[in-house]
């Protein structure tokens, strides 16, 4: 998971100009967002969570769907 944050940390220092304490006020919040996730988009979620997005679990593709459609 370190890994993890590392690059969620790297990535939002790209985007957002960030003091000391702010970038290790921002460790710790998407450190502790991330415990409750799984899985391996750890990063996306924990950049999307630091960027003010949504983080709603992922739908299906329409197009990778189990109903058949008629043709």
């Amino acid at each position: 998971m370190r890994a993890a944050i590392d690059r969620v940390m790297e990535t939002y220092g790209l985007m957002v100009n960030l003091t000391p304490g702010q970038e290790a006020e921002a460790r710790e919040k998407v450190s502790n967002f991330l415990k409750n996730e799984a899985g391996d988009t750890l990063a996306v979620e924990g950049l999307k969570y630091l960027l003010g997005h949504a983080t709603t679990p992922r739908r299906r593709p329409a197009h990778l769907s189990t109903a058949s459609s008629s043709c």
